[in-house]
């Protein structure tokens, strides 16, 4: 099962239950085996709802610059920190990070090291952009479900994001970062008409 709670809030459940971005949560869950968060920006590392879905033993995978507020908040013991290009396995779960950044814009300077992420999960890859523009370092991503961002302003827009999709290897498409901060449905209905050759899921509403 996959949701799009919000924004870039994404709820994966397979063997595990993973959320990356827990944003603007409106239940209490506390069913997280796992917490990806894709860098340090409030729509992103949320504390307030991390605490509506982490339990005892949760993961959390966070970049560097979390790092202090992310163990200082939930023990050094639980918190993986991570950067881009890099494979990982935490607990039996692999995963490894992409690039994410801006190309002509300030709002996410490649030399953050801020990441997105190829889960495998019940035999499935998901790959989960973050917040970035079409960059070359991401334009041979494989994986079976895509979640782009194509709000705009920060990210790549609704056109930029459908050349992205056009170009990388995944069977499903499912368009994000929109309808909370910037971007509305429209734009994901616009996204899903330029996009050929694979299915694509609108999950917000």
């Amino acid at each position: 099962m996959v949701e799009v709670l919000c924004h870039n809030s994404i709820k994966i459940v397979e063997d595990k239950v993973i959320y990356i971005d827990p944003f603007k949560m409106n239940e209490k869950y506390h069913d997280a085996d796992y917490i990806f968060c894709t860098h340090s920006h409030y729509d992103h590392f949320s504390p307030e709802d991390i605490e509506k879905v982490k339990k005892e033993g949760t993961k959390y995978i966070v970049t560097e610059d979390i790092k202090e507020k992310a163990e200082m908040l939930f023990g050094k013991e639980n918190v993986v920190i991570v950067e881009p290009n890099r494979e990982y396995c935490v607990q039996g779960l692999h995963f490894k990070t992409t690039y994410a950044y801006n190309k002509n814009k300030n709002f996410h300077p490649k030399q953050n090291s801020w990441v997105g992420y190829i889960i495998e999960c019940g035999n499935k890859k998901y790959y989960i952009a973050g917040d970035t523009d079409n960059i070359e370092e991401i334009q041979n991503i494989e994986c079976d479900e895509a979640f782009i961002p194509i709000g705009g302003t920060y990210t790549m827009d609704y056109q930029e994001a459908s050349m992205l999709a056009n170009t990388i290897k995944a069977k499903v498409v499912i368009p994000t970062h929109y309808g909370c901060i910037v971007g509305d449905k429209g734009d994901a209905i616009k996204f899903k008409e330029l996009v050929k050759n694979k299915e694509v899921r609108i999950l917000i509403k």
